[in-house]
């Protein structure tokens, strides 16, 4: 059984910018690095590994690797987002500490279930800030929400 969310991976320019967004910015200390010089597979490489921890006890991880190609572009929301879970008083706080800081940053947003704010980190990833609104549970329950006749749906009429 998958038990939760150990890290989620993306690649990064700079391990030091990406961790002064990161740490210094969102607050998520950064816990593990780790230099990999030879992939699994016996190839030399130049790789730097990070891993900042969440309040949950995951981790965002990023690889530098300037070995390997990456196109690094400003993401749009819709094709790539990362978003952390807040509670309503440091959604508030880091919308304004994203605004005083000269960060990019977006919102607020209510989509209903919840409300978001969205920052530009330093390798173009959109990162959402959201907290979770009265009704979150009933809008996030597969039993009531009609989720799968929604995928269903959207199947059908792509199709056609």
């Amino acid at each position: 059984m998958i038990k939760g969310l150990h890290h989620a991976a993306y690649r990064c320019r700079d391990s030091q910018e990406t961790r002064a967004f990161y740490e210094g910015f969102l607050g998520l200390p950064l816990a593990g690095a780790l230099e990999i010089r030879e992939t699994k597979t016996g190839r030399a490489t130049e790789t730097l590994h990070t891993f900042f921890q969440m309040g949950d006890g995951s981790f965002l991880a990023f690889f530098e690797s300037p070995e390997r190609p990456f196109d690094f572009k400003d993401q749009h929301d819709f094709d790539l987002h990362i978003a952390l879970e807040v509670d309503e008083a440091t959604l508030m706080f880091m919308f304004e500490k994203g605004k005083a800081a000269g960060v990019e940053t977006r919102g607020i947003s209510d989509h209903g279930f919840i409300r978001s704010i969205y920052f530009r980190d330093p390798n173009g990833y959109v990162v959402e800030l959201t907290a979770k609104k009265p009704g979150h549970e009933d809008a996030m329950d597969p039993a009531t929400n009609g989720a799968a006749a929604i995928v269903a749906r959207w199947t059908a009429q792509k199709k056609s």
